[in-house]
This record gives C-alpha cells, structure tokens and sequence, in this order.
C-alpha cells in the first residue's frame, strides 16, 4: 500500500484570520467537549481530544466510488488502515482548504480530486461543519446537550462518506467495560427515520468522574435511517469500508472494554452527485449528524431543601429523551439560524470593537465558556451550573463566574441570574456558616455539597466584591427604556409581561414564547416598567445576603490582611492594592443595589463610606512618583494589572458627575433621572465635585504603564512574573487609551498564532518566550468570557461607558497629569 500526499490548494478564502493551536469539534457541557488538537496542522494529523487533552475516537473518511483511494478528513483511521494484510487501496490525503470558524461553528475544507477515469472533472468540495449552536434568545435550545455535525458536498463524480466514534467518549478509563445498541425512530407521520447509536458504561457511576470525564450517561449519535451502519473491531471495520466504500448493518454484541478489540461505531453515506459520466455540472449534498451526551441527573445540590439530585432543564419540556432527540435532530435549520444570528451580530460588534483580530478571539471564547456549564432546574427557577474546568473542578465558584461575567451580560444577562441562583439560594438557606461569601458551592463538579465547616477557599475580600459587582450589573442589564439601550441586543425580544408573586422567580421561564412561527423563544429581560419591577423583585428577595457581605467588606477591603485573590496560583498577599479596589466597588455597587428597591438611607449610608474608601485607597496604592498602581501598599517597587478597574466603568461610576451620567441608578421607577444627591449638610461628607468614583488620573496612569511594560504575548500581570492572565488582560485593556487597547490586543491575537500551549485556549500564559505555561496548565476554562469586556463596556450604561473615558485619548496640557491625591503612611 502506498500513501499519497495531495499538494494543498492555494486558496485559503475561507480560513479564519487566527491559527489558534485548538479548535472547537463539539462542546456543550463539561463532559460533552470534543476539540481539534494540533489545528495548525490538517485535521488528519492527531486524533481529536476531550479539552484535557486526552485522545478520543472520531474519525472521518471518503472515498471515490471505482478508485482506488481513500481520504482521511479527520482523525487518524489512517492508523487502522497501515494495518490492513488485504489492503487493495491507497490513503491519500485530500487538499486541505483550511478551518474557518465563528461563535458557534467550526468548518473544515477539502478538495477531493477527480479519479484517473473523470481527470476533466473538477474536484469535489467537502466541508465538515460542526455545531454547537450559541442561542441567546432561547434558553430551552441552550440547555439541550447535543451539538451537530454535517457534511456538505459539492461536485460532480460520487463520494462515499464513513464516520465513527468509540466509547473513549463515555468514560474517562480506557479500561471500562461498555455496552451498546442501534435504536430506530419514526420521525412523525413521514416516511423519514433516524438511526441512533447509543453507547454507555456497563455500570454506570453516578454523579462520578474519571480524569474530568463523566462515568455516567448515555452517548446518542444519530443519523437518518437511510446511512449504513456497523458496530465492531476499528481495525475491521475502517479497513473495511477502504476496500468497498460501505458498512454491513451489523453490530458486533460482545460487549467489552473500551480499547479491548476496540469496538466501534460507524456510519457511511454514499453520495450520488453524478448519475451520468458525461454530465459535469455540480451537485450539492449533504448529511446531518447530531452527537448528544444525556444525563439524568446532572448534578447533586444542596439547595434549601437539602441535598437534591438536579434534573436536566430541558426535562421539564421534553417528556423523553427520544422525544428530546428526534426535536433536536429536526430543529437544526432553526438552531443553526439562531446561532448565525448571534456569530453575525458578535463579529460586527467585535469588529467595531477592536479588530479582525478581536473577532477571531470572541468567536473561540464563545463555546468555550458555555461548555463548562449545564442547565438545571425547573421553567419556575432556573439554574445554570458551571464547572471550574482544569484549575480544580471546584462547582460554581464565584471568582470564575466572575471574569467570564461579560461574556454573560453581552449574550444574555438571564444566564448570569441562573449562575448566581444557586449560590444565593444555598448561602439563604443558612448551609453557609461565615458571614463572606462563599468562594464555591462544592469541591468537586457534579457536586455541589457545600462547605457546612466553612473552610472552602479563602478568599473573603474577593467573593464579595465579585458577587456584588454581579449583582449590580444584573440589576442594570434589566434597566433600560428602548431596545438601543440594552446591553444584550437580545435583552429587548419578547414580551414584557411580569409576574409580581413574591414566591416565584424574577427571572422565570414558564411562559416560552413562538415568534415568527418559531418555537421555544424566551421572554424579554427587563426593559422599561418591567425591568424595574424585577430588579425590586430580586433584590428585595435576596437583600439580607447582600448588605450582609457588604458589612464585611466596610470592615476588611479597605486593607485586606493576607489572603489568596481570584489570582490564587500566585499565593496569598497583605494590602493588595487591586483587591482592596474591588472591595471598595463592591461597596459603591451595594449604594445602588439599595436604591434598586428604593432604601434612600441604605443607599446613602454605603454611597458616602465608599466614597471616603476610594480616596484613601488612591493614597494607600498608588506610587510614590504617581506614575502606576502598586501591587500592595507596602511593596514600593512593584506594579499591578489594575483589572479591578474595568468595573468602575460597567457600573458606570465614571460618568457620576458628568453630563453623561446615565447609571441604572437614575432610572427610577417612574422613569424620571432622580440621582441621589449628596448631603451638603455636612463637612465631613466625601465631596462628589471631581468626575467620576476612581479618579481620572488612576486610569491615564495605568493606561501610560501598561504601555512601558507590555510584553511581547501580551501584559504581564504584575511585577512578580512574566506570566499573564488573558481575562484580565481583556479587562484591563477595556480601560485605556485607543493605542493602548490595541497594542495590548495585538499582542493577544500575536499568542494565539504563536503559542505552543496544545490544549483549548488556555487564560494563563508566558508573554515572552514561546507563550507557553507558566508552571499551572489552564485550558478551556470558561473565564474566558472575559474577552468579552469590550463589547460588554460598549452596551454598558445605555451605550455611553466609552465615551466617559474619552480623557484617555485627549492630550493633557503641560504634560502629564499627577494623581490628585496625598500619599498615605501606613
């Protein structure tokens, strides 16, 4: 047997601008994560990996009907083939196009040639396209854990199609004992069926992982009815369709180990483009897969009423999985418009946000992020749980919803709620013994057990900082008058109905809407009267929790004793100068959470402590020559990324005393702007006459630095090390100067080209050397969502947060300006 190699085609129209050295196959949950190694090299290089990099069965292969050769796509089936004794075919590898891809999609490219007997006939154009469709306006197709996978076809001389996948899928060892089956579904009243493989472990352990892969649950991968299909030996049945172009419909029932005689499961598709060899006008094709991992239940939480065993949300609306399955097979040409829609929408505001560059970092962020969650609950109440993927598995811990939070605001503000639900709901229930908020609800996904001793993580200043920071930006994602104004663009579709039981969920999903015949849509978020009303509705239901971690952050933000930060791989720090920051928002958001359900003295009483904090805060934090912020007060030759900042501007304190000022805080109830006003009625109070909360000055300060210290990957993330934090970067980067902004982008967009970390799009890395780790290995984490701090500051404060920092960009007279505050002695 000879191997061929095609040369490749020079066209590359279709790739994306990035080369990013992992791409995104099939990712919907944490267990449900199938990526493309390697990406820099043709997707028959390496077999395809879950997201810790362990390998997992999916191959592609076509072939010519009367040739001789067979052409791996994806995978290495390959390997298989090198093995076959009755070989009478040759691999050849096709042209290879390129990958091209967006929010929700990943397309690969191919040329299939001619055979010898057509030479004047055009090559065939095949296209793997993989889906995991991102749908902001309808959170039922969200929450269903199925992605699809079609193959489209273009030419004018026959293909034949084969697909597999093994049980590496359903566990995490490679030694477990697996069973499996072929179920036929009528679709309907039609002629039409599918055809489901179903694969899962023998003994199924609940609720339990193996290497981050679940041990529980059924793999479905469907096709239509009409595919061949055959279960059995890899290095049968691959060489097998090599040598005649089909499968057999048989299905071997020895149930073994996974890679015992390794068994896998495959379909084939012959397609039929060219009826008459002397016709040679193109026809298209194409075939439909959809690869689902059902679990039931997802999850264990100890909610309020104990510890609960969490169903799927989407099991509240579908009453089988069949029924599941056959809805979402037949729902793709909505799915895939739902999604078009998003990836159109994200790449134009990416664009205008940054660049071509910035386009190609949102668009891999996106499935990312959602990959590390699962939707539970119920229509009535909600939830969105995420996993802590790669850095511990910790179960929804907050200081990684936070960074990934303008992933959320942008896209739909109401999964934030459903992620922050039940933290609120378990630490309300009194399961929580300390008086911070909790740093996560469990040790390990799937379960949320919580922390009945108190000793989750410590990191007190931090959680409460970040939740109240959440928890205003929930309540001003739900305040706006006219759709322009949303942060989500999605935020405004729907109707505007409220239900004001106090007993039922703000943000329920009992009433799923059809829009243009389309079915399964949710309602608005917010908007006008009824986003008042709901933010009342939250807040007033959850107001204990809130002024209680405000407490606790009047008494220890403003000089934090030592503790661990979000950043906690770089160890535990007195007198951190960016988490005393947060604090300090975070008691600046708790004035305006009050005002929210219209406590004026509440409102006031945090208004003017955060006030007095911030200015003694730029005293403690800033460097003696006023030139950058200090990583702690007492660290005088050291500097900081001052990502904390960036809420300052989403909160929209920096327009506060401005003519800009359009915070959600002026948008009463009755939608007159009202702001509090300050008391003048006592000397002592904090004056608001300067602009904004944190002064203008910190900001052009850490703009000018972040420019003298950007490396060559990107900005470091404080003076300790080279190594950077990419959420951070995002966020920091949001908050300064145009030149700045792209510089620091630039240098981002540069990594993901260059860097030789080899899993999903690590947020921690070297910005010298080759981009590599710095020690801890972080991948496909959904902090990542953090990318998505410029769109989320473009949207914010009614659209006006970017032009309030419009003094970056204007040339100081005499020089530059000094911070306006004295230096504090500590």
């Amino acid at each position: 047997m000879r191997w061929l190699l095609i040369a490749a085609a020079a066209g590359t129209a279709l790739a994306s601008k990035l080369t990013p050295p992992v791409l995104p196959l099939i990712v919907r949950s944490p267990y449900l994560s199938a990526w493309l190694g390697d990406a820099r090299q043709p997707p028959w290089h390496e077999w395809p990996i879950f997201w810790t990099g362990e390998r997992i069965g999916f191959s592609v292969m076509a072939s010519v009907p009367g040739s001789d050769k067979v052409y791996p796509l994806l995978g290495r089936p390959q390997d298989s083939l090198s093995l076959d004794p009755d070989a009478n075919y040759n691999v050849t590898f096709p042209a290879y196009l390129g990958a091209h891809f967006d929010a929700s999609t990943t397309n690969f490219t191919y040329l299939i040639p001619a055979p010898e007997f057509l030479q004047s006939a055009k090559p065939v154009e095949l296209v793997l396209s993989f889906l995991s469709p991102i749908t902001p306006t309808s959170t039922l197709r969200q929450s269903i854990p199925a992605s699809y996978m079609t193959v489209h076809v273009k030419g004018s001389f026959n293909v034949n199609l084969y697909v597999d996948l093994n049980g590496q899928w359903v566990s995490g060892n490679r030694g477990s004992q697996i069973a499996w089956d072929l179920a036929h579904q009528k679709l309907g009243t039609t002629d039409k069926g599918l055809k489901r493989w179903e694969i899962h472990r023998q003994t199924e352990l609940l609720l339990s992982e193996e290497r981050d892969q679940a041990e529980w649950g059924t793999l479905h991968f469907t096709g239509p009815s009409d595919l061949q299909h055959e279960a059995g030996t890899s290095g049968i049945i691959r060489p097998r369709f090599a040598r005649t172009g089909t499968l057999q419909n048989q299905i071997d029932e020895d149930f073994r180990g996974i890679m015992e005689d390794e068994p896998i499961f495959a379909f084939s598709k012959s397609f039929h483009l060219n009826s008459s060899a002397s016709s040679s006008s193109p026809v298209t094709d194409s075939v439909k897969f959809s690869i689902a991992l059902i679990q039931n239940p997802v999850a264990q939480f100890a909610s309020a009423r104990g510890l609960t065993f969490m169903r799927p949300l989407w099991a509240s609306w579908f009453s089988s999985v069949d029924e599941l399955l056959d809805f979402h097979y037949e729902d793709y040409d909505t799915a895939a418009s739902l999604a078009t829609n998003y990836s159109a929408q994200l790449a134009i505001d990416a664009h205008e946000s940054g660049s071509d560059d910035y386009v190609d970092i949102v668009a891999l962020t996106a499935r990312q992020v959602m990959g590390a969650t699962v939707f539970s609950g119920t229509p009535d109440d909600p939830i969105l749980f995420m996993k802590e993927i790669s850095s511990n598995g910790n179960f929804q811990t907050i200081d990684v919803i936070f960074p990934s939070f303008p992933f959320f605001l942008y896209t739909n503000p109401r999964w934030l709620a459903y992620l922050l639900e039940p933290l609120i709901e378990h630490m309300l229930s009194g399961q929580y013994p300390n008086k911070y908020a909790m740093h996560d609800l469990g040790y390990h996904f799937p379960n949320a057990t919580g922390h009945a001793d108190g000793r989750d993580e410590y990191m007190p200043v931090e959680e409460c900082g970040n939740i109240l920071i959440m928890g205003l930006a929930l309540v001003n994602s739900l305040i706006y008058d006219t759709a322009d104004s949303a942060g989500s663009i999605w935020s405004s579709f729907g109707s505007s109905s409220f239900d004001p039981n106090p007993a039922t969920s703000a943000f329920s999903l009992k009433t799923l809407e059809t829009r243009d015949g389309v079915f399964g849509l949710d309602d608005s978020w917010g908007g006008s009267i009824k986003g008042t009303k709901q933010a009342k509705k939250w807040v007033t239901k959850t107001y204990r929790l809130w002024k209680q971690w405000t407490s606790y952050l009047i008494e220890f933000s403003l000089r934090p004793h030592k503790q661990l930060s979000t950043d906690d791989f770089a160890g535990p720090l007195e007198l951190q100068t960016n988490l005393a920051l947060k604090g300090i928002l975070g008691i600046k958001a708790m004035s305006q959470i009050a005002e929210a359900i219209d406590n004026v003295e509440d409102a006031k009483y945090y208004k003017n402590i955060s006030e007095t904090y911030v200015a003694k805060w730029e005293g403690y934090g800033i460097s003696r020559d006023g030139s950058h912020a200090l990583l702690a007060y007492h660290w005088y030759g050291s500097w900081t990324t001052l990502y904390n900042l960036y809420a300052d501007t989403l909160l929209c304190f920096h327009l506060e005393g401005t003519s800009s000022s359009t915070s959600a805080s002026d948008a009463r109830r009755d939608g007159q702007q009202r702001p509090l006003a300050p008391s003048d009625s006592n000397p002592h109070e904090p004056s608001s006459s300067k602009p904004g909360f944190v002064s203008r000055n910190v900001y052009k300060i850490q703009s000018s630095w972040y420019s003298a210290v950007r490396q060559t990957y990107g900005l470091p993330l404080d003076s300790r090390h080279l190594y950077t934090k990419s959420d951070w970067e995002f966020f920091a980067a949001a908050v300064t100067s145009k030149p700045v902004r792209s510089e620091i982008l630039q240098s981002v967009a540069k990594w993901v080209n260059e860097t030789t970390t080899d899993r999903p799009f690590t947020d921690l890395y070297e910005t010298e050397g080759t981009g590599g780790w710095p020690g801890a290995h972080f991948m496909a984490r959904p902090v990542t969502g953090g990318h998505f701090a410029f769109l989320t500051l473009d949207k914010a404060c009614g659209g006006k947060a970017r032009a309030g920092l419009a003094f970056l960009d204007e040339e100081d007279d005499g020089g530059k300006e000094k911070v306006g505050i004295e230096q504090v002695e500590l």
